[in-house]
């Protein structure tokens, strides 16, 4: 019976920990202590439950009991007077500890204050005052609900190294009085950018993982699709969060045609594409409806989506649109001018025009500092060299690839291609960076 008390506690917590840090952080205006408050919470309930039973409403039962220790240390550092007027409406908070069921009760407007909270909660958690990685390790910790081991084990860091950055990043936000609130008018933008930066950088890194032995870590994607999706409901008027959705939907929906049995990659080109996730397709496209409804111009993310979205819609690698294509490139490197999007616009390009117009490109972005140890730059060269019947460059090319790559996944592959041009094979294979557009 206690284990599975303990599963469903666990359970429980996974669902229900932001929320109760966001609603104890409202009290407390402290993120760090609201995430201490809560895990006392947690506590009390590993104490209490196997004992007592599992409540009516554990989420309840948790956050009340969240929010009576918020009020006991606001008592004893004799705050309580000042911060009186801001945590009355709180009746929950001063209920008992056991309080059963009041969730189920709430009218519309406190579901919104709870929306609010979590939305303030991403919010902090993506504060630009924290460096890019202590912003990816607290949205998980706090949001995703991932152990600090998790965390580590995701983005294979040491464990101290992951804590350390978490324990700085709430004592940043702390000392820069970073406020627990929502940003309004012309402040939500950049703010909002922050946020979005990380949640799709938490994708990324599930997508096609930078180190390490493994192609994929679905958790990752699945945490970042999971955010994302909080985040359009919580700001449904804001296209770029339904962009960013539609986005990460249409790239899971490749999920498992991305890895073979034995667990090497397969390039967007050789997918089965029976195998793509016409759910999570349907999804990304209504999405992406969705920001273009809101938006005549479409911004980054959207942009993104509308190439993801080309694919999906091409029942073999034969019938994609690349002209499209290249001029959705066209138009992301007008807003979001980078090397990289250049490079994938170079691969766009060999595919619409022939290898020759894709490899004048690459050629001319061979001095790019900020490519210089970025492994698809050779890779892409490889693969329209290859195509060209230039077969001892291409093998160079993925030969030097191979060295830059820091997953062994992808540098195995990038040396089987070296190899199968070593063997004088006549066949270039379709291969090269596509899985980038």
């Amino acid at each position: 019976m206690t284990s599975a008390t303990h599963r469903t506690i666990e359970a429980v917590w996974r669902i229900e920990a932001a929320k109760i840090i966001a609603g104890v952080a409202r009290l407390t205006r402290d993120v760090g202590l609201a995430e201490e408050l809560a895990q006392d919470a947690l506590v009390a309930a590993l104490e209490h439950w196997p004992a007592a039973g599992v409540p009516d409403n554990p989420g309840a039962w948790l956050m009340a009991t969240a929010k009576n220790r918020a009020l006991d240390r606001l008592r004893r550092d004799k705050m309580l007077v000042t911060k009186h007027d801001e945590i009355g409406h709180d009746l929950e908070a001063q209920q008992a500890l056991t309080v059963p069921d009041f969730v189920d009760a709430l009218d519309a407007a406190r579901a919104d204050e709870i929306g609010d909270d979590l939305l303030r909660l991403i919010f902090v958690a993506c504060h630009p005052v924290l460096s890019t990685d202590a912003r990816a390790a607290l949205t998980l910790k706090l949001l995703g609900g991932l152990t600090t081991t998790e965390i580590a084990r995701a983005f294979l860091v040491p464990e101290p190294t992951i804590a350390q950055r978490i324990v700085r990043a709430k004592r940043t936000l702390a000392a820069s009085r970073v406020p627990f609130e929502l940003p309004r008018g012309e402040a939500i933008q950049p703010r909002l950018a922050s946020v979005l930066e990380v949640v799709y950088l938490i994708f990324n890194e599930g997508y096609t993982a930078t180190t390490g032995e493994d192609w994929m870590r679905p958790a990752l994607c699945d945490e970042a699709l999971r955010l994302g999706r909080i985040l359009a409901e919580l700001a449904p008027t804001e296209p770029e969060v339904h962009g960013l959705v539609a986005l990460m939907e249409l790239q899971a929906s490749r999920a498992a045609a991305r890895i073979d049995a034995a667990g090497r990659p397969v390039l967007l080109l050789e997918q089965d594409r029976t195998r793509w996730d016409r759910l999570l397709i349907r999804r990304g496209l209504a999405a992406l409806e969705r920001a273009e409804s809101l938006r005549s111009a479409l911004g980054t993310y959207a942009l993104q989506a509308a190439i993801a979205a080309c694919h999906a819609g091409a029942r073999t690698a034969e019938e994609t649109d690349w002209a499209r294509i290249v001029a959705l490139y066209d138009a992301l490197a007008q807003i979001a001018p980078s090397p990289v999007v250049e490079l994938n616009r170079a691969v766009a390009v060999g595919m619409a025009f022939g290898p020759a117009a894709g490899l004048e490109i690459v050629d001319a972005m061979r001095a790019e500092p900020s490519l210089q140890s970025y492994q698809w730059l050779p890779s892409v060269r490889g693969d329209l060299l290859a195509k060209l019947g230039r077969t001892g460059e291409a093998r160079a090319e993925f030969e030097r690839a191979a060295a830059l790559a820091r997953n062994a996944r992808e540098r195995a592959l990038l040396l089987e291609r070296a190899e199968r041009l070593a063997d004088n094979s006549t066949d270039p294979g379709p291969g090269g960076n596509t899985e980038a557009t």
